[in-house]
């Protein structure tokens, strides 16, 4: 099965190239925003990949055979398991800080998409409404 995996370094600089996106701010001008949505639902896509690629290096690193040799190693010398498991985390720190930073980015692309929506909406809801304020019946 070829899964095509994104290489830890690559997810890295897509994760910066798209923060750097996520962190422009956009007016409320409907053009600009309904291409900003679009822009964020492939963030969101591509993040959502980006994320299951850094689980994914995070999970083949806490399965290799140096951590199976160390618990076992930790175990003869009496640590406990919860210090078992500090030693690993700590030894993945790297894949988990991918793991982490590509779920916060996910977040913070689809709360946006949320945003974009609102506006939208807002402003359907206003040209719906004009036609009432400009007629001279009322």
């Amino acid at each position: 099965m070829n899964l095509d995996i994104t290489p830890p370094d690559r997810i890295l600089k897509e994760l910066a190239d798209i923060d750097s996106f996520l962190n422009i701010t956009c007016s409320e001008q409907i053009e600009e925003v309904v291409m900003r949505g679009n822009d964020l639902a492939v963030h969101i896509s591509r993040s959502g990949k980006l994320l299951a690629d850094a689980k994914h290096h995070l999970n083949v690193k806490m399965k290799s055979e140096v951590f199976e040799t160390l618990k076992n190693t930790a175990k003869q010398a009496g640590a406990t398991s919860k210090a078992i498991n500090k030693i690993i985390d700590s030894l993945c720190a790297d894949e988990q800080y991918l793991v982490d930073w590509a779920e916060r980015i996910n977040r913070a692309a689809t709360h946006q998409l949320d945003w974009a929506r609102s506006l939208l909406s807002k402003a359907k809801e206003e040209m719906r409404l004009t036609p009432m304020y400009n007629n001279p019946k009322f």
